[in-house]
């Protein structure tokens, strides 16, 4: 198509009689725009600039001297003339000046924050190609630390914008029913926060399940004569900020949480005049969802490598982000995958629950102890001897045998009975069905490295004589029995005798099955 012809298009296109419901260039609604096709006249400039932009020869297009001296009036009068196109900036300039931009109206707490809210808005633009959308989360310690400011200038980079601050699920899929839109939410925390009687369940659902595409929630719509099941897409970008510690973890695993802090005296940033962020954002935005536009299908289709350590989830919501930030080029590839592990594996982890923390416990108790048993109240007696932890008072009374079984048996860790001298006494092993061990290595990372592995600890008492091996001289060793843990305690030295008397001590375990493992 000539030059020309695309002069006649922008024309037919303005001229046309049915006006569209949005702004044609940014997506926002035109409200009382006197055009019919756009919401301002910025928005106007910006999409006539690139639909009369010249097309490289080699492409096919017509060479800058083929096109008409100035891009034709608008018949709207209040629309000055169109800037003349030029080519498209490549994917690591649009992406560096949105994170110019950005920059200017927030103090990050990090390198990394911005690179990723460029990444996240440039995503937007083409969700609708994408099979997930992360959802982003601004939180911070204190109110007035910057966490709406983000949200305010987002508005103005990501597509087809919705800031709210009160919404009901129910508006939520009827507004999506059209096609994604970017939801922007501020003070999450008084929506969620049981504090101040948040509950909202059905927003916390619908908020899980759109990061899919294939979410759907099904209504029944239609008076009581013709009721009909409707099923609407709930899926779409949202970005979500508040106060930290008010948001649910079913949503937290499935975002990018970045940490906003409030600006120190000497940190300065731009003021935020919110006409002129409109207008100066403008033609950062229109760059940014014309380029990523143009890479959507190849985003769609990556598969992009990532950090060592980020799986399952992590690497489900941060692949979109990856494979825009390759298709840029430049720094951005190796810029994107430092955001990756710092947010993923560096930044501060969200509390571990209350059975992670006591499996973390039982682990590190085990290890000190270098045994592979131990029987219940000896356990318990470790676990209210570690400080900083809430063994001592769990809602109001110490872990005791019955809660410490509770706790441990969602991870299919169950007491076993564990012979200790004549006595059978309930206590847990390292091994076996009902063991620790297969708990520890799902929900814990690895030991640290040198570090003793109680599971590879065994009772150190012989399993023929029953009594503990002979000390070589009887003047400098102790004899030792078994505790219960599988572990030896020192007694007197003996005074008479190269081995102490010792009745009824439990056996090591042998080969073959004995009662510790009945």
């Amino acid at each position: 198509m000539s030059g020309f012809d695309d002069t006649l298009s922008v024309i037919d296109f303005v001229i046309s009689d049915e006006p569209a419901p949005h702004c044609q260039q940014c997506g926002r609604p035109r409200s009382d725009s006197p055009s019919g096709d756009f919401c301002s006249e910025n928005c106007q400039r910006v999409w006539r600039g690139r639909h009369t932009a010249a097309k490289p020869a080699e492409d096919g297009g017509a060479q800058p001297s083929e096109l008409p001296e100035a891009a034709p009036v608008n018949p709207l009068t209040w629309l000055g003339p169109a800037p003349v196109g030029a080519f498209a900036k490549p994917g690591h300039e649009v992406l560096d000046a949105v994170v110019t931009f950005v920059s200017r109206f927030s103090a990050f707490a990090n390198e990394h924050a911005a690179p990723t809210l460029a990444l996240w808005y440039a995503h937007t633009h083409v969700a609708e190609r994408l099979y997930v959308t992360p959802r982003l989360i601004l939180d911070s310690a204190e109110p007035g630390s910057g966490e709406t400011r983000v949200l305010e200038v987002a508005q103005y980079l990501v597509a087809k914008p919705e800031m709210t601050i009160s919404i009901t699920p129910a508006a939520i899929f009827r507004m999506l029913a059209d096609g994604p839109m970017t939801l922007l939410f501020d003070e999450i925390d008084a929506v969620f926060n049981p504090k101040t009687g948040g509950n909202n369940e059905d927003l916390r659902a619908l908020l899980n399940a759109g990061y899919k595409r294939s979410a759907t929630v099904t209504r029944c719509v239609g008076d009581a004569k013709s009721m009909n099941v409707t099923r609407f897409p709930v899926y779409a970008p949202v970005a979500l900020a508040g106060i930290a510690g008010g948001m649910p973890d079913t949503i937290t695993t499935r975002a990018i949480t970045v940490h906003m802090r409030k600006r120190r005296f000497d940190e300065a940033v731009e003021e935020f005049i919110e006409e002129d962020v409109e207008r100066e954002s403008a033609p950062v935005r229109a760059e940014l969802a014309e380029w990523v536009g143009r890479v959507g299908d190849e985003v769609s289709r990556a598969r992009p490598d990532r950090p060592d350590g980020v799986r399952d989830r992590a690497a489900e919501i941060w692949r979109p982000l990856l494979a825009i930030a390759d298709a840029a080029g430049g720094h951005w590839p190796e810029t994107a995958r430092k955001a990756c592990r710092h947010f993923v594996l560096e930044a501060t982890a969200q509390p571990a629950s209350i059975g992670v923390r006591l499996l973390a416990d039982v682990r590190q108790i085990f290890t000190a102890e270098h045994t592979d048993r131990m029987v219940t109240a000896e356990l318990i007696r470790e676990l209210h001897a570690i400080e900083d932890e809430p063994w001592t008072d769990l809602q109001g009374k110490p872990l005791d045998s019955r809660r410490l079984a509770e706790e441990l048996d969602r991870y299919l860790v169950r007491p076993k009975d564990l012979k200790v001298s004549d006595k059978t006494l309930k206590g847990y092993r390292i091994d076996g069905d009902g063991g620790l061990a297969d708990a520890w290595s799902r929900y814990l990372p690895p030991p640290e490295t040198g570090a003793t592995s109680a599971t590879n600890a065994t009772p150190q008492v012989t399993a023929t004589s029953g009594v503990a091996e002979a000390p070589s001289s009887a003047a400098t060793s102790a004899t030792r029995v078994a505790d219960g843990r599988g572990t030896q305690q020192p007694l007197a030295p003996a005074l008479t005798s190269p081995v102490a008397e010792v009745a009824d001590v439990a056996p090591a375990k042998p080969d073959h099955d004995t009662e510790w493992d009945r």
